[in-house]
């Protein structure tokens, strides 16, 4: 158990700390009477739990300790506390909620995807996945996104509306390269019927 692979794995039991707290501030502020020092906390552990992964990822490339275990769990952590955050922002009573069809485009998104590269993986064993600039444009917003909802900018909708069309556009790109790639293989011309009949 490399020290990354510590840093991932505490940044994935940061994940339900930030819920709980994102929770019962939301339950403050229905109140009327929002407990701002919750608030400040969950933007802390967020916080925390962001850097940790510039962090295990720079100790990985520095001192040479990659390993296949942080390869599995780095991404697990990191798409986990995007895609918690963007759900419990949406469900529990802030200032400003991010609205629902948000959450439900970047699962579905994130679940086509994950479905595309199953598919390519199981028609061919090449499954080449390259983050798009679109890919990493919609991850920003989302950041974005998450940051403005809990700093309660004024300004929140227009960046949710944004983000949430910069995320529509990279799932198509992504199905687009995953279309190219099946087609490339041949795995798209229909199968000539067999010659051999049985009675």
């Amino acid at each position: 158990m490399t020290i990354p692979n510590q840093i991932t794995i505490a940044r994935i039991l940061l994940i339900p700390v930030f819920v709980v707290l994102a929770i019962y501030y939301g339950k403050t502020a229905a109140s009327g009477h929002p407990d701002e020092h919750l608030r400040w906390a969950t933007i802390g552990v967020f916080l925390l739990a962001s850097l940790s992964d510039g962090i295990d990822g720079w100790l990985a490339r520095r001192y040479h300790l990659k390993s296949r275990l942080g390869a599995i769990l780095d991404p697990i952590a990191d798409k986990g506390l995007m895609l918690t955050a963007i759900i419990t922002l949406s469900v529990t009573k802030w200032p400003y909620e991010i609205p629902v069809w948000y959450p439900v485009l970047v699962i579905a998104r994130d679940v086509i995807i994950v479905m595309g590269c199953i598919v390519l993986r199981l028609l061919d064993d090449h499954l080449e996945v390259r983050p798009s600039f679109l890919g990493k444009a919609s991850t920003f917003f989302q950041m974005v996104t998450i940051a403005v909802v809990m700093l309660q900018w004024s300004h929140c909708a227009p960046i949710v509306w944004i983000s949430g069309i910069i995320t529509l556009l990279s799932g198509f790109g992504y199905v687009a390269k995953g279309i190219a790639q099946l087609h490339d293989g041949g795995h798209t011309r229909p199968v000539p019927p067999s010659e051999s009949t049985s009675d």
